[in-house]
């Protein structure tokens, strides 16, 4: 390693190995999130097989865009061999990569990208074609209702450019067309479908936030068609998503209201498996936490990767629920 952790850093990690030449950062979106936890999870799984590569997961308590831009910087100031980040703020967070590049250390993204203007600041891009969640969520809405109707799109951070492109992709598939630069134009029409009023909703990844704004809008409209969120945060408090969702159960069954959501986490499958959603589109972050590791190490050691490398989806109804997830 170059340097000593912090205390700070040192919190965050598992026991760092004595004999490590090489100390790689993952730099998730929010510490409090059940998805970049299994990122985590493959982080250190790589760690335990590569004897001289420490996995520094260290990222917000929660998403804060300022403190992961702070986080990024203190990293390139102690000097680590290698940054894996999934950029909150694209657009912000190749501002601060120019200075990584600067004093020469690696740099990828993951989970999320940077703008295409800012893709020369890092070598590759590991994790989902985010497009392709759209898409695929957009699908899942098409085939409960192939004349349309209205719909509420939900999102992330509205500067994160994996949840902007995830929109795009379902913009598109609804519209039947290109509807534009990410996020894509809001659909007032389009291949039979509209967003209604208010949406899509901005959650900045908050779990609170995602579960009041779903239940806000279904209750203001009762003759909602669909629901699409382009995040797990929708769902990730179990309890309150279930008590959001059980009014509309009946709604789900007879076809009348469809629920998407990316992400195949436990308790998705089992709310989707319960009826109280009507698909998933999942990503691996294990494997991304995994390949980064690995990615990072062939690039200080000078080998070539390839750019983008797609960790693939799990696209799953109510009918495939229990064989969907690979």
């Amino acid at each position: 390693m170059k340097r000593l952790l912090t205390v700070t850093a040192l919190a965050a990690l598992t026991p760092v190995m004595a004999s490590a030449e090489y100390t790689f950062a993952l730099v998730p979106k929010a510490m409090n999130n059940p998805f970049f936890d299994l990122a985590r999870d493959g982080c250190y799984q790589a760690q335990e097989e590569l004897a001289d590569v420490t996995c520094e997961y260290i990222g917000p308590g929660e998403h804060t865009e300022l403190e992961q831009i702070q986080i990024v910087q203190d990293l390139i100031t102690k000097g680590v061999d290698g940054i894996a980040v999934a950029p909150s703020n694209a657009p912000a967070m190749g501002k601060v990569l120019e200075a990584a590049v600067a004093a020469g250390i690696p740099v990828m993204t993951w989970d999320s990208d940077l703008l295409p203007e800012d893709a020369g600041l890092r070598t590759t891009y590991v994790g989902t074609n985010n497009y392709d969640i759209g898409v695929n969520l957009a699908k899942l809405v098409q085939a409960r209702h192939a004349d349309g109707g209205t719909i509420c799109l939900q999102t992330g951070g509205a500067a994160a450019a994996n949840h902007n492109e995830r929109l795009k992709g379902a913009r598109d598939t609804l519209a039947g067309m290109d509807t534009g630069t990410p996020p894509g134009k809001a659909l007032s029409g389009e291949g039979g479908w509209t967003e209604i009023s208010g949406c899509p909703l901005i959650t900045n990844d908050d779990g609170n936030v995602a579960v009041q704004g779903m239940t806000d809008i279904l209750a203001a409209n009762s003759d909602l068609t669909a629901f699409l969120s382009t995040g797990a945060f929708t769902q990730w408090f179990d309890n309150a998503y279930r008590q959001a969702a059980e009014p509309y159960k009946a709604k789900m069954d007879a076809g009348e209201l469809t629920i998407v959501v990316a992400d195949t986490l436990p308790m998705q499958l089992e709310q989707t498996r319960d009826g109280l959603g009507n698909g998933l589109v999942g990503q691996r972050p294990y494997e991304m936490g995994y390949k980064a590791m690995y990615v990072l190490k062939d690039i200080v050691e000078g080998k070539s990767v390839d750019d983008p490398i797609y960790t693939g989806l799990d696209v799953c109804d109510n009918d495939n629920i229990d064989t969907c997830v690979q």
